[in-house]
């Protein structure tokens, strides 16, 4: 059975996590209901991307989480999310700048190694994506002007929806944050065990969007 996971406050996470505001499609998709789906990987078909498209974007959605001793972004179903996003929620001209993007990137991957971006090594596909991630949040962090405006890069359109898909999920929520469907009374100086450990909260019934 599904949990029932605060969308709003899992938005305010991505935000933070992003360095500012979240894309209006975004916000307007998971809260209509769009979610990854565990499990969604063994059988799903990219109905927006083509297959050679999603292959790229699983690759570097796991990359951005990875699996460890939790869930990775293609355990969780991240790659048939962004492609649900993109297909039913972003308008045509932030579908053209993905692919746009995508391409790229993938064209980037070819000029440097000579191979597709998926064919390369685990730590050839890392630099490419901190090559490409880092000096993308620089400019965001300068720009004036509203990123609705001026529109977001692939990379971090795609790190958007990764960490809003993940942290949005059944597993995102509950294994790598701490949930409680109705968290208890508060109380102040409790030793960490018993305040989750260090997690962060996947709900908090205070905080309002």
């Amino acid at each position: 059975m599904k949990t029932d996971i605060n969308r709003r406050e899992a938005i305010r996470r991505v935000a933070l996590l992003m360095g500012g505001a979240v894309s209006a499609p975004a916000i307007l998709g998971v809260l209509a209901g769009c979610s990854a789906e565990p499990d969604a990987e063994a059988e799903w078909k990219p109905t927006f991307l083509t297959q050679a498209q999603a292959a790229l974007v699983a690759e570097v959605a796991e990359i951005m989480i990875p699996r460890t001793d939790t869930p990775g972004a293609k355990d969780v179903g991240i790659p048939a999310f962004i492609d649900k996003m993109l297909k039913d929620v972003y308008p045509k001209d932030e579908q053209a700048r993905f692919v746009a993007g995508l391409a790229d990137f993938e064209t980037q991957a070819r000029r440097e190694h000579g191979r597709t971006f998926v064919e390369l090594e685990p730590a050839l596909r890392a630099a490419l994506v901190k090559q490409a991630h880092d000096p993308a949040v620089e400019v965001e962090r300068e720009a004036t002007q509203p990123a609705a405006e001026r529109g977001r890069p692939f990379i971090l359109m795609t790190k958007e929806l990764t960490l809003l898909g993940y942290f949005t999920s059944e597993p995102g929520a509950t294994q790598v944050l701490q949930y409680r469907p109705v968290p208890g009374a508060y109380h102040a100086c409790v030793p960490l065990k018993q305040a989750g450990k260090g997690k962060t909260w996947a709900t908090e019934t205070s905080y309002r969007f």
